[in-house]
């Protein structure tokens, strides 16, 4: 993550160089009317960090993330290869996990996540968290003629608040994985969860899709809620308009 991270800024100010070398033809380029990447749309393969061995060696299967962001693009006037996105969207990550619950509705101080290898267990079971959160990148397209036919940069930041967490099983099976009732359960509460998200966000590729990395600067809980755990996602992004 940090290489892709170093990677992208190398050749965002490598590109600042060369279009400043030729600030008074980029001045010439009319892209008034050029796609923007005014719409994105990521699917992301999420991950933990920061967690002991009890609850990681508990993560199960492919844990997802989708976020949906509407977009504004503003061209440097000198340099219109590079311009500055910022937006408004969504951004959700879900965390499977399998025999273990994490009780939210819990009383207790720290969060509880409990195994339950030898007892009635779901088969299938997630932790859901969903912000309403703000992008802000630097961009860089190699032709801003045709952004949607170019190789794109770019590097930033997105601050979220949480609107909501959830976990949900589905499925109950006894310790041998028989099914014991076939029903789904959901569980609603904030309250271990800090109600803002910081992430430093990346993205590289071609035309109208890119891979993007996205990492959490701050921990998913709060201090007295438990280990200091962060999400860090790795996915596509389809971006247009």
């Amino acid at each position: 993550m940090q290489k892709f991270f170093l990677l992208s800024v190398t050749v965002l100010l490598f590109g600042t160089i060369q279009a400043q070398d030729n600030g008074k033809v980029s001045r010439k380029i009319d892209i008034s009317s050029r796609p923007g990447d005014h719409l994105m749309i990521q699917l992301s393969s999420d991950h933990l960090t920061g967690m002991p061995d009890s609850i990681s060696n508990h993560q199960s299967g492919f844990s997802k993330g989708i976020n949906a962001y509407l977009m504004l693009d503003k061209p440097f006037k000198s340099s219109p290869k590079f311009s500055i996105g910022i937006g408004i969207g969504v951004g959700s990550s879900n965390i499977s996990f399998k025999k273990m619950i994490v009780d939210i509705k819990s009383t207790t101080t720290k969060l509880p996540f409990t195994a339950v290898d030898s007892v009635n267990h779901f088969k299938t079971y997630k932790l859901s968290l969903s912000y309403l959160e703000v992008p802000l990148e630097l961009r860089y397209s190699s032709d801003p003629l045709q952004s949607n036919k170019s190789l794109k940069f770019a590097i930033g930041l997105k601050a979220g608040t949480l609107i909501n967490a959830h976990t949900k099983g589905k499925d109950l099976q006894n310790k041998n994985n028989t099914l014991v009732s076939s029903y789904t359960e959901k569980e609603n509460s904030k309250k271990y969860f800090n109600g803002t998200r910081f992430m430093a966000t990346a993205r590289v590729g071609y035309g109208i899709f890119s891979l993007f990395g996205a990492y959490q600067l701050n921990n998913i809980l709060k201090d007295v809620a438990g280990p200091p755990i962060k999400i860090y996602q790795v996915g596509i992004t389809i971006s247009g308009l």
